[in-house]
């Protein structure tokens, strides 16, 4: 594959105009006023597929969004690589702190990104590096080269949970039979140290109401007389961590898999500087749970953050009531051995149980999934491993991410294959932010770097 770096250059202006296309339909699968737009995005994704080389393609419909498969078989004796990746984007509120329009996307350079990124949303999570994908399948076929059979899944619901994709998976098992799973949807340390994401975490995310009065109330006439929801809802906020920032739910840590002190020590060997992660933020100091460093704390550790609260008047000027109601967005990242379903229902009970007198709790649970860990000793990691050390010249080091992909853990339950989380992009991304980029060389640089882990998976297969 001596050719890929010189085909990658030939083609660059293509590549990176195929992609600003692709980011310029707002495929926003959380909000139904971008419903045609999603829809309108996967078809652009099956031509694609096609055009890169697929001798099938098809839109696979599902009770929401639909999911694009697409294969390459060359030969049934030789192993398949199933690709997975999303469409689907996050929306770009609040849209004001966009430098520029979140769907008309631009070029900019920027210190950490001299050759340039693309801004927009989708560009980073995970158009720009569910394509780079669709980019090294299309040199592999160009080039006659591609060592391997090949299947894509693209879907359309990541950023919702992928609410249908667990039933589409269960139905399908023998259409996605393969031998490794393929995904980018990840991060790496720089552009000068790749890493290969290792383990996940997993999710629970809910959404909390208090009511109290059965109406909005004057706050002067019964502010001190009746429980006031948003009050109310703040202290028991409070209360889910104490003082070393350990959160407070009884059998919260239960099942926490505790890492061992040589294992946390090779966590420590990653380059990290704690004074560019605060200056990069904008931050005087980190915060976090008593005990653990920041990259153990955004890794190893389970947290619980609330995502949104609301309730009462929030308009210009000044209106003196005491809301009925009160609402709060709760998401709470889990380690390995933690199930999210049974930490869902923890949440609920000790939420409900610390509710004062004067009103009443409703926890709606929205979606969640469990933790990862790959192995380190398997043929699909030792591929990747190959295939950055000989893109970037220098091994990848093991990573675990603060980040959740609740269909790995499904993948492997249904599929029984393990997954390789080959990520390109960088912390300072801004994925699910304003001004969200990707870098034109993490785009390049990925495109470059997969078909040499199709290369060395199927020499270490044999």
């Amino acid at each position: 594959m001596e050719n890929i770096k010189s085909y990658v250059q030939e083609n660059k202006d293509r590549f990176i105009s195929e992609l600003i296309e692709l980011l310029k339909i707002p495929s926003v699968s959380a909000d139904s006023a971008y419903s045609q737009d999603v829809i309108d995005t996967s078809e652009a994704v099956k031509l694609s597929l096609e055009k890169a080389g697929c001798d099938k393609v098809e839109i696979c419909e599902t009770d929401g969004y639909p999911i694009v498969y697409g294969e390459k078989t060359i030969d049934p004796a030789l192993p398949t690589i199933l690709v997975y990746g999303h469409y689907d984007v996050q929306p770009a509120d609040p849209i004001e702190l966009w430098t520029s329009p979140p769907f008309e996307p631009v070029i900019k350079t920027t210190d950490i990104h001299p050759e340039g990124a693309i801004f927009a949303r989708g560009a980073c999570d995970d158009k720009g590096q569910m394509y780079m994908h669709v980019k090294a399948f299309e040199y592999m076929i160009q080039n006659n080269n591609l060592p391997c059979n090949v299947k894509f899944m693209i879907e359309g619901e990541e950023e919702v949970g992928s609410v249908n994709l667990k039933t589409f998976v269960e139905n399908n098992t023998e259409k996605l039979k393969n031998d490794v799973i393929l995904i980018s949807d990840t991060g790496m340390i720089s552009n000068q140290q790749p890493s290969i994401t290792t383990g996940l975490r997993g999710l629970s995310y809910v959404e909390v109401e208090i009511t109290g009065p059965n109406r909005d109330l004057h706050s002067g006439l019964y502010g001190g007389a009746v429980a006031n929801p948003i009050n109310i809802l703040a202290k028991m906020i409070a209360s889910l961590h104490d003082e070393n920032n350990h959160i407070t739910i009884p059998g919260f840590y239960d099942n926490v898999e505790e890492l061992s002190l040589e294992e946390r020590a090779e966590m420590a060997k990653a380059p990290f500087s704690l004074e560019d992660y605060k200056k990069a933020l904008d931050l005087n100091d980190v915060y976090g749970e008593k005990g653990y460093t920041t990259n153990e704390r955004n890794s190893i550790r389970p947290t619980l953050d609330v995502n949104g609260i609301w309730g009462g008047y929030t308009g210009e000027g000044a209106k003196t009531v005491i809301a009925s109601k009160a609402f709060a967005k709760i998401s709470m990242r889990l380690v390995p051995n933690q199930d999210w379903e049974q930490i869902t229902e923890l949440f609920t009970k000790h939420f409900i149980s610390i509710a004062p007198a004067g009103v009443t709790v409703k926890v709606k649970p929205h979606h969640g999934g469990q933790g990862y860990v790959t192995p380190i000793d398997s043929i699909g990691y030792k591929a990747a491993n190959m295939a950055y050390t000989e893109t970037f010249g220098i091994p990848a080091i093991p990573v675990r991410s603060g980040g959740s992909i609740p269909i790995v853990a499904l993948f492997e339950k249904e599929l029984k294959s393990k997954t390789i989380l080959m990520g390109f992009g960088l912390d300072s991304d801004a994925i699910h932010s304003p001004n969200e980029h990707f870098g034109i060389f993490n785009y390049l640089k990925g495109i470059e770097t997969i078909p040499l882990f199709y290369k060395y998976f199927v020499e270490l297969s044999k």
